[in-house]
């Protein structure tokens, strides 16, 4: 089964490259071949795990399955329903298979994501569930929000799909008659039709939100599960058009049946503009929730990036505001940001009460597979659901982004903590979300709120009350170091094309003076997006100093190229575009032509203090952007001390602040920074949570006071970004790109076994430099350029602020 789901996986994205007229080597042929297979043929590999589908509607024929062992492909699965085999072919079996009318299209079985499994593992809600001692807390089982009634407040909730069943699942589902127009004359009291098994028949919002909250994942055998399938669903719905009083009266209904139905979450996906009022008829109704014990959870909006765009209902200091975030764990554009250091006190019930405009917590909200209103079959976003949904599961699950999206991932997360101690107020459980979040490089609390969340430090404070998180979270720090800095930002495109003139793939644009920080980025997306375009972002100075976004062979994991220099010479620059070279998978150097987008930021630096030693170094602009974006900080003396050596504990701590490295209690002997990097799965970008720490032990022992070299800085930086794999598969010589060629480091040697791949890949995405030589003798017509990067040179707070700053720039800007 676990074989067979993956290859439907891989359908899904197949179909929808056909569906996009994929590509062909010969205008007569009516077989398609997939891009990635033809790039993979054409750089010589022989032998290829190719997905060969025929004509027809259901699984292959006799006469289908004929064929391929006529030409002897001898090994792979048919699939059960679809015209499909999964088979391993030769080049020249493919070439055959090109003039056979049976067959439909080959594509290369290349590996996918998908972002709703992942949004569960990176939260760490999987783990919650497979956590042996969480289970032994919760009397041998796994949590799930066994008994937690939660209100999905939103368009209605389709319970004739199996993984939202009315009756079963979802215990009660309420159709909203609030329709002021209709009414006969009086005052009559609110009205709703109840026990309706779907009230989702024009929108499928709230279908989509009621299956991220809690749905069974029946339909997709548990992929698409939601965060608490043990949760009672209640739906309350008021068609497409959601007017106030439907709103409040989804309050209502909560309040009033909250003893039947043990309610003790309500989630709101809805909102709307403008400032803050107490008085207003949502926040009084999410207030008297809070009241009677309710924790309640709004979308913070979908208005981003613009400063003061959150949503009002939001901004209530009782309420759990949620950002939406990237798998990545960056903020999406869209998410609502609040207004930094706006807020205000008044007066409700004899009590004062101070409201912040800033989201509480940040959750996944981009590309969410969730349920599919069946009744009518409905679909949310069909060109990305053909993309990333499996074939077999495209009737039952659609995509959505949106802080809507991300609103119930935590209303799931509070029926877990709630299970695990029903005794939590909603007060309890705000703060617990929040002290247990992640810190997110380069975000204020005003755009993220406290962090990401993290459903594993969540539920284990939610057990252990007296457990402490929150001593790591930049948002309870002060800072020795500030920056202020303004920035511009310029967009561009350049219409790539690998065989047309150089000029025709670059843009010109002006560097003025005073810019201290120059930050170019391009988007490599290839075929709609998902199949990754081997493109190198190439900046070239007006002296002719070229800076580059690194040979990323991780381009298929990676669109992004990323190029960052500080301190920039004034003039005329070019950003040019060029096909990789030297990779493995793309050793000529070519690159599909694409119309790319890109940004230019402009960063100048209008104030600093806390680091007056730093004046004419040469790490100087990257000390000032790094501080401003919390990626590392100053002594409490005013010094930084660029020419001083990094010390291990120091790593650790700024690792914390501006690496995405998830928190670890405080229960530990060692540092709780040093109890961070060192926990299993502490890196957001290793979403499933299994790769080691992102610092390196001595025989166990780890001495705070130790310098750290560029091997073990590079082990780190490279860890964070959830690559252990890749480090690991790395074998051979490491070697670095210099004018388009790969020049061997000479001092490999000195690198320990098990660092080299790490190192590779710091030199692959330009974390680290090499440094290079070059030697001429008198009859030489070409100089002989050499490599070396010193891995057991220690590193200094300047050369940790250049390779911090670059990294967080590269991944997380």
């Amino acid at each position: 089964m676990k074989k067979l789901i993956t290859f439907l996986s891989i359908t899904g994205l197949l179909l929808s490259l056909l569906f996009s007229g994929g590509t062909k080597t010969d205008a007569t042929e009516r077989v398609t071949i997939g891009p990635k297979l033809l790039e993979a043929i054409d750089s010589g590999v022989t032998e290829h795990q190719v997905i060969i589908t025929f004509h027809g509607d259901e699984k292959p024929t006799a006469e289908n399955l004929n064929l391929l062992k006529a030409i002897g492909i001898n090994q792979g699965l048919t699939l059960k329903s679809l015209p499909m085999v999964a088979a391993i072919a030769t080049s020249d079996q493919i070439e055959t298979l090109k003039q056979e009318d049976t067959v439909r299209s080959v594509f290369l079985n290349r590996k996918l994501e998908y972002f709703n499994a992942d949004s569960t593992s990176l939260t760490g809600v999987d783990k919650v569930r497979t956590d042996e001692q969480m289970q032994k807390m919760n009397e041998g089982f796994p949590l799930s929000g066994e008994g937690i009634g939660v209100v999905v407040n939103d368009s209605g909730v389709d319970g004739t799909h199996q993984d939202i069943e009315f009756g079963d699942h979802l215990v009660q589902n309420v159709m909203a008659s609030a329709n002021l127009s209709s009414l006969a004359p009086g005052l009559l009291p609110i009205t709703y039709a109840e026990n309706v098994a779907n009230t989702d028949t024009n929108s499928g919002h709230g279908t989509h939100v009621a299956g991220t909250v809690g749905g069974t994942g029946e339909m997709s055998s548990g992929k698409y599960e939601g965060v608490a399938p043990g949760a009672d669903l209640i739906g309350y719905g008021s068609g497409a058009a959601l007017f106030i009083l439907d709103a409040v009266g989804g309050f209502d209904y909560a309040i009033t049946h909250q003893a039947e139905y043990d309610i003790r979450v309500i989630t709101n996906s809805w909102g709307s503009s403008g400032g803050f009022s107490p008085d207003d008829p949502v926040n009084i109704a999410s207030k008297k929730a809070y009241d009677r014990g309710i924790t309640v959870l709004f979308a913070a909006g979908n208005s981003g990036p613009a400063e003061n765009t959150h949503n009002p209902y939001a901004k209530a200091p009782w309420v759990i505001s949620v950002a939406a975030g990237t798998k990545a764990g960056t903020l999406a554009d869209f998410s609502s940001r609040g207004t930094k250091g706006a807020g205000g006190t008044f007066e409700m019930n004899g009590k004062t009460w101070t409201w912040t405009d800033e989201p509480s917590v940040t959750a996944p909200g981009v590309d969410i597979i969730s349920t599919r209103t069946l009744a009518p079959t409905s679909s949310l976003a069909p060109d990305k659901d053909a993309e990333l949904i499996e074939t077999a599961y495209l009737p039952y699950y659609t995509t959505m982004s949106g802080t809507s999206m991300a609103t119930p991932h935590v209303a799931g997360i509070v029926a877990l903590m709630l299970e695990a101690n029903p005794q939590l107020s909603p007060s309890q459980v705000k703060n617990i979300l929040q002290q247990t979040a992640t810190n997110m490089p380069g975000y204020e609390t005003w755009e993220v709120g406290a962090g990401y969340v993290n459903a594993y430090a969540a539920v284990d404070m939610a057990f252990n009350t007296t457990t402490e998180y929150g001593t790591t979270l930049n948002m309870n720090q002060s800072f020795n170091s500030n920056v202020e800095t303004s920035t511009t930002v310029e967009d561009f495109t350049v219409d790539y094309n690998p065989v047309t003139a150089i000029s025709d793939n670059q843009y010109t644009f002006e560097v003025e003076e005073g810019v201290n920080s120059l930050v170019a980025q391009v988007n490599a997306g290839g075929l709609m997006e998902a199949t990754g375009n081997p493109i190198n972002l190439i900046l070239i100075a007006p002296d002719g100093t070229e800076y580059s976004s690194g040979i990323n062979v991780l381009f298929s994991l990676y669109f992004d190229r990323t190029v960052s220099v500080n301190s920039p010479l004034p003039g005329t620059w070019k950003a040019e575009l060029r096909g990789l070279r030297g990779a493995e998978e793309n050793p000529l150097g070519t690159a599909l032509p694409e119309t790319v987008q890109g940004t230019l930021a402009f960063s100048k630096v209008t104030g600093f203090t806390g680091m007056d030693d730093i004046a004419r170094h040469p790490a100087a602009d990257a000390i000032k952007m790094g501080v401003k974006e919390r990626l590392f900080d100053g002594y409490e003396n005013g010094k930084f001390k660029p020419d001083n050596p990094l010390k291990k504990g120091e790593l650790a701590q700024y690792l914390v602040m501006g690496a995405a490295i998830r928190q670890a209690s405080d229960e530990s002997e060692l540092s709780p920074y040093v109890e961070a990097v060192l926990q299993q799965g502490a890196a957001l970008k290793d979403g499933q949570q299994i790769q080691d720490g992102v610092m390196l032990t001595n025989d166990g022992e780890f001495e705070t006071t130790s310098n750290v070299t560029r091997a073990e800085l590079s082990y780190s930086l490279v860890q964070s970004l959830g690559l252990q794999e890749e480090a690991q598969d790395f074998s051979g010589d490491v070697t670095v790109e210099y004018n388009g060629e790969r020049v061997p480091i000479e001092d490999s040697s000195d690198i320990p076994e098990k660092l080299r791949g790490y190192v590779q890949l710091a030199l692959d995405l330009n974390i680290l430099n090499a440094k290079f030589d070059a030697t001429q003798g008198p009859y030489d017509l070409e100089p002989t350029v050499t490599a070396t990067f010193s891995p057991n040179k220690t590193v200094t707070r300047g050369d940790f602020a250049v390779a911090m700053t670059r990294y967080y720039n590269a991944f997380f800007n």
